[in-house]
């Protein structure tokens, strides 16, 4: 019984090697876990070194001679790495990837890098000797060394980034005055700090008796032991936020520390400066964006007790806290939350078994719950909370609902429907501002052919190439010049004036996109002043904060933009939001593209009437009587949850039943489709030998066949039983792993968020 384990040597080096296999004493096989710092005889000299058990087993690859014995337990651990290596051994087996790639997703600040210092500059003579080098450097018209020395005088002790930066002192001059014993520099080492405000600590709202009901609820049942996961359904503007404030006012208050998800980067400026507001610089962000320096800074903060909450996507999920107490969720509907990378873990189900090793509590909330959690909070599985009103007093706003089909009847053929254009022109005399959503990107989608249909496509995957606008210099002079671009793998070519097939000049782009919005908004409103947010606008390390602090200072009256505006902002002066091209969402081939439509819709609907004023809404559609569409203009949840269950009950589609994708990759079509046959093969006879339900679909090519030209095949396949599906996936890879040489790559997808 777990006589071997794989141990990681020095996991917290920039380096993480493969596993070696030790043999486990016998007296240890009770007490060893996943997990666990142990100390180990490393290398030909057997030099004493820490490593971390990742996986137990009772058989081995190696010869019992060779394998060297684990020499203890070392009991002063790093609890929190632990933690996070025993959730890296459960993502490695329920998502399906190779354990080196689950640490790195768990450890991702583990690069060393330089640590920061402030140096300090203080003055190193008496008063009386200051006194008489100010009247020397004064009679020598040294003026640098003069303004220096004053300051000194005045304060002893100077950040040198100060004397830089503020009083223009020249570094030869700091120096000089350190060489002739005036003055002292000292270097105390710092951590960085992304936040960047500093805002005075602001006034704690009252909270409603609703919000303080679920306040006092959750936390009375965490004193008591209990650490059901817990749902909050609040509509939008309901005041969400302020519970999650006093949950977590509440944890830190117990000694605990604190996880916010969030789903998008373009979320964290909002979110972090209300959470800074209540509790200070106790607060920190973590994302994508910032340097290793600041990744590795935040991560020390949080392990040396110096920040409570961690706010951030769901890479924040591994800081590694050492008295977590609670996982809040926001909009745990997003489907940011799933990885597109090795190891594809979703975030909820990952922060839920983190909660558990942790001994915490998971919260989510959403106005619009995924399915999944819904469904399991009416089951029982989740505590459920509702909110029900706007913190404002306010009604939802008023839905439009725009028939494209009878605004082209009619003779508009323009991007903006007849009603959105009034109610546009209304919100604007008011003094009021204005959201337009569209869900793409770029000045135009595909470029095609009027005449032969031909469409401009990537000559390295099976998807057309997007057409953008660029401002080019000539000689002096600005031309715009029209690109296509792969959005899979980067290629770029300029944009034809004649088609390559038939030599018509009948080629355009199909112009419907946030560009092209913001171009026709200003020909309408000349005077309005308008921001756009986009993938194209939003490249820069503050660009989301940047665009979403200037709109909220009404320094612009309407923001075009893509799903990042519609998705948790709160601007108290927006009392329209237009929905283009709602239905476009519903086209993708995918068995979520109606709760999706639905999510976005209600979302984008919610971001209307949050102050004072009461919100309309415009969603302009070609399917008005879609029930996705229907429901989300009523802002009926429940209505859509019933009819969407329905069908994800017939066709066994999660949460009904769950999916296993099996992916497979080869630069060569025959070898990716033969992997993929092999998969199909065993998922197919373990069906056979007797789990009836199991369903296999495939194998067949992926929804994108070839991307940079690497081919890809999929296989589908249907179990309620979730760990019937792990079983599967632990076959192939067995399977696999025996093969000299696997054909292709393999990957697993559970529940994929995307079709494939």
């Amino acid at each position: 019984m777990n006589e071997f384990a794989s141990v990681i040597v020095d996991i917290s080096h920039e380096k993480v090697d493969r596993p070696f296999c030790y043999k486990v004493p016998p007296q240890m096989r009770e007490i060893l876990k996943p997990g666990m710092r142990v100390r180990i005889p490393f290398g030909q000299g057997n030099r004493p070194r820490t490593g971390y058990v990742i996986e137990l087993t009772d058989e081995s690859d190696y010869p019992m001679e060779r394998l060297k014995e684990i020499e203890a337990v070392l009991e002063d651990a790093d609890v929190p790495q632990q933690r996070l290596i025993a959730l890296a051994a459960w993502m490695k087996e329920q998502y399906g990837s190779t354990m080196i790639a689950a640490l790195k997703t768990v450890l991702p600040a583990r690069q060393r890098v330089k640590q920061k210092e402030t140096v300090q500059i203080r003055l190193a003579v008496s008063g009386d000797r200051a006194g008489a080098l100010l009247a020397q450097y004064g009679q020598k018209h040294w003026t640098a060394r003069e303004r220096l020395l004053r300051e000194l005088v005045r304060e002893e002790v100077l950040p040198r980034e100060l004397v830089l930066q503020k009083l223009h002192i020249p570094a030869a001059t700091i120096r000089w005055m350190e060489q002739q014993g005036v003055l002292l520099q000292d270097s105390r080492p710092c951590y960085r700090n992304p936040v960047k405000a500093a805002l005075q600590t602001g006034e704690q709202k009252n909270l409603s008796p609703a919000q303080q009901a679920v306040a006092d609820s959750v936390l009375s049942a965490y004193d008591q032991g209990q650490r059901r996961p817990v749902l909050l359904h609040g509509i939008t503007g309901s005041g969400k936020t302020e519970v999650y404030l006093a949950l977590i006012e509440g944890m830190i208050k117990r000694g605990k520390q604190a996880i916010v998800l969030i789903p998008e980067i373009a979320l964290t400026y909002q979110t972090v400066m209300r959470f800074y507001r209540r509790f200070g610089d106790r607060v920190s962000v973590m994302n994508s964006s910032l340097s290793a320096g600041e990744k590795q800074d935040q991560c020390e903060r949080a392990r040396t007790g110096q920040i409570d909450v961690i706010i951030g996507p769901r890479s924040a999920l591994f800081v590694p806290f050492p008295e977590l107490g609670m996982i809040v969720i926001d909009e745990e509907h997003e489907n940011s939350y799933k990885s597109e990378t090795m190891p594809k873990y979703h975030a909820r189900e990952t922060a839920l078994q983190l909660a558990s090793l942790s001994d915490a509590v998971v919260v989510m909330g959403s106005a619009t719950p995924s399915l999944e959690s819904y469904d399991r909070a009416k089951r029982g599985e989740f505590s459920f909370y509702r909110l029900t009103e706007r913190l404002t007093g306010g009604q939802l706003p008023a839905v439009h609902v725009a028939d494209l089909r009878r605004e082209l009847q009619a003779g508009n053929r323009t991007i903006f429907s007849d009603i959105l254009k009034e109610k546009l022109a209304d919100c604007l005399e008011r003094g009021e501002q204005a959201m337009l959503f569209l869900n793409r990107r770029g000045y135009a989608g595909f470029v095609s052919c009027r005449f032969c249909g031909y469409v401009c496509k990537c000559p390295h995957c099976s998807v057309s190439l997007s057409e953008h606008r660029e401002k080019m210099r000539y000689g002096g002079r600005t031309a715009v010049a029209n690109r296509l671009i792969c959005h899979y793998c980067g290629y770029e070519q300029s944009a034809p004036t004649v088609c390559p097939v038939c030599h018509s000049r009948y080629i355009l782009g199909f112009k419907a996109g946030t560009q092209q919005i913001e171009q026709q908004l200003s020909q309408l409103f000349p005077k309005a002043r308008i921001l756009r947010m986009d993938a194209d606008t939003t490249r820069t390390k503050d660009s989301y904060e940047n665009i979403l602090s200037a709109f909220a200072n009404r320094k612009a009256d309407v923001l075009v933009g893509t799903q990042m505006i519609v998705k948790g902002h709160d601007f108290p002066d927006v009392t329209l939001v237009g929905i283009l091209a709602a239905d476009l969402s519903l086209s993708v081939g995918d068995y979520r593209a109606a709760e999706r439509t639905f999510q976005l819709l209600t979302q984008a609907a919610g971001r209307a009437g949050r102050g004072k004023r009461p919100g309309e809404v415009v969603i302009q559609t070609y399917q008005p009587d879609h029930y996705s569409i229907r429901h989300a203009a009523n802002q009926d949840y429940e209505a859509f949850f019933e009819e969407e269950m329905t069908y994800r009950r017939l066709l066994s589609y999660p949460p009904a039943a769950h999916i296993l994708a099996v992916q497979t990759f080869s630069e060569k079509e025959q070898e990716a489709q033969e992997a993929a046959q092999e998969a199909a093969q065993i998922a197919r006879q373990m069906a056979a030998d007797g789990a009836l339900q199991t369903v296999v679909i495939g194998p067949a090519p992926a929804l994108i066949g070839r991307i940079n030209d690497v081919y890809r095949f999929g296989v589908y396949i249907k179990d309620r039983e979730y760990g019937r599906l792990v079983e599967i996936k632990n076959a192939v890879e067995r399977m696999r792993a025996g093969q000299e040489s696997p054909l292709g790559s393999c990957q697993f997808d559970f529940d994929p968020m995307n079709a494939y």
